[in-house]
């Protein structure tokens, strides 16, 4: 019998590439997405992407989405004690564990494992391990569509913010940032490709600069 498993869903490359790779597989089976909002901007946080769009993501992908919403300030207390409930509430509907996007930061699989064991939840990685630049030229090879959402300043310039993930994307990058933004260096919004019913209509808006990193903001057409 498959595992019952949820997906954290950012709305990225990276998720949308591991719930492609999980779906291929027989012993798990993704019953639904979770995401965090902030609740004060509506939009997913870090990426900035507004919250009506990855419902629409939900939507187009037919899988329920399972929403925390996180307060803009309140601490990591804060958000262990929202995601543990939202944890518990999950394991009380039958979900054994969660997959994460996460290639190969090694303090990030151990926060996310070491969360999910205190409520008796499994953590999966199924792109761990992986090349990071294979991974992406992967995802534009299998028909996967995405734009850039948001840009750490310090690493790329923010005329990056707003650029479809191409394989011109991909050879422009500077040598020091990781090909599929395992480091922060950017993060994006997959809006189309093999797992869609649909590509997901939007238009890019204003650039907007928050501490060091700069957001494209995506509007739903």
């Amino acid at each position: 019998m498959k595992q019952r498993v949820l997906l954290s869903w950012s709305g990225g490359k990276d998720s949308a590439l591991a719930l492609y790779m999980l779906q291929k597989r027989d012993d798990f089976q993704v019953v639904g997405l979770l995401t965090t909002i902030t609740e004060e901007y509506h939009r997913v946080s870090m990426h900035g992407v507004r919250q009506v769009l990855v419902e629409k993501q939900a939507e187009e992908l037919g899988l329920p989405l399972m929403k925390v919403l996180i307060p803009r300030n309140g601490g990591e207390d804060e958000y262990r004690s929202r995601m543990r409930q939202a944890m518990l509430q999950a394991k009380g509907n039958g979900i054994e564990g969660v997959a994460f996007g996460d290639i190969s930061l090694e303090d990030v699989r151990k926060y996310r494992e070491e969360r999910l064991a205190e409520v008796k939840m499994k953590a999966l990685f199924p792109l761990w391990g992986s090349k990071t630049a294979e991974m992406a030229a992967y995802f534009i090879q299998e028909g996967f569509q995405a734009i850039v959402s948001c840009v750490d300043s310090r690493r790329l310039a923010k005329e990056s913010a707003g650029r479809l993930i191409d394989q011109r994307f991909l050879e422009e990058l500077p040598a020091d940032v990781d090909p599929s933004g395992e480091n922060g260096e950017f993060h994006s919004f997959a809006f189309g490709g093999p797992l869609y019913q649909r590509a997901i209509p939007f238009r890019r808006g204003r650039l907007v600069l928050r501490d060091s990193f700069y957001f494209r903001d995506l509007l739903p057409h």
